[in-house]
């Protein structure tokens, strides 16, 4: 008896640390739903929850404002597969991707060079130059609409001055999405140049020295061998970013052409917003949406994962 009451006691000993740890676990686990918890459910509702009510809309044939739906299945995207204007809208939005995150980029870079190597002038350089990132992109665009008017707008004004043809920039269907790009450089350019002023300044001022002790006392060399390699973080994100602000052009559009002249400016958002809110096809631009999402998403891991080998974290 003695015996198996001395071993019960031992088993209960052991037995208290392992169920003190469990109790641990599970408060722990506790504290961690319950910091969690408001996120999660916020990123479920504003979300997660739209995107799948998105995807599912896009199986019916849901018109706005009725009363009734059926499900359609695969039958909105057939349609997009056949759909002239939508393979239109898609060639016009990419092709202005093509355009603008190149541009904004690298001009982004390159004043945010120039403003750093600057004077005692860089405060006012800073705020001239993110002025198009605080303005309503809405008035900016009326104010290039009146500048590329063809009778009286600035940019002809000027280039007659200098013994140029003018040109009726907005509706010319060559010329149309490529001053779009240039509107979408101007207005993104800025917010590029802050992010790498603001990568710009945790370099190491060292390994300038460094490297001038080894030979590069180019600005060349320098950029090629410190700046460029130390902004990589800096690089991806802006490249990602640009990348999806580019893809979302639709203000300009709507304002300025309105997809014209002869979907020359069609984008995807603008042809998701007029079969949706203009011809009423609720479920044919949810199927649009799901495909601009699945791009942008795509476009976003390709660039992630090109460039991720080549970004040094210091």
């Amino acid at each position: 008896m003695a015996e198996a009451s001395l071993a019960a006691r031992s088993g209960a000993r052991a037995e208290a640390p392992r169920a003190l740890a469990a109790a641990l676990r599970r408060r722990q686990a506790l504290a961690a739903w319950s910091l969690t918890g408001p996120a999660l459910l916020l990123m479920a509702l504003l979300l997660i929850g739209p995107v799948a009510a998105v995807a599912l809309l896009s199986l019916t044939d849901y018109q706005l404002g009725a009363r009734s739906l059926a499900f359609v299945g695969l039958d909105n995207y057939a349609d997009l597969a056949g759909d002239r204007v939508f393979w239109t809208s898609l060639t016009n939005t990419l092709l202005y991707v093509a355009l603008v995150v190149p541009g904004a980029v690298g001009l982004g870079l390159g004043v945010a060079l120039l403003i750093e190597a600057g004077g005692s002038l860089k405060s006012l350089y800073r705020a001239v130059f993110f002025v198009p990132v605080m303005a309503t992109l809405i008035a900016m665009a009326i104010s290039w609409e009146f500048m590329l008017q063809p009778s009286f707008g600035l940019v002809n004004l000027c280039l007659r001055a200098l013994g140029l043809p003018g040109h009726n920039w907005l509706q010319e269907p060559d010329l149309a999405l490529p001053v779009l790009a240039v509107i979408g450089i101007w207005q993104l350019f800025g917010f590029n140049m802050v992010l790498f002023l603001a990568g710009l300044v945790s370099i190491p001022r060292q390994l300038y020295e460094a490297a001038a002790m080894d030979g590069a006392r180019s600005a060349w060399s320098r950029f090629r061998l410190v700046t460029l390699p130390m902004l990589g973080p800096v690089l991806l994100f802006v490249l990602v970013i640009s990348a999806i602000r580019s893809f979302q052009v639709f203000d300009t559009v709507q304002v300025l052409t309105k997809g014209g002249p002869a979907k020359a400016t069609e984008v995807l958002l603008y042809s998701m917003y007029a079969e949706g809110f203009e011809f009423f096809r609720s479920g044919y631009a949810s199927a649009i949406t799901v495909v601009f999402l699945v791009f942008v998403l795509i476009l976003t891991l390709v660039k992630a994962r090109i460039l991720e080998r080549r970004v040094h974290y210091g």
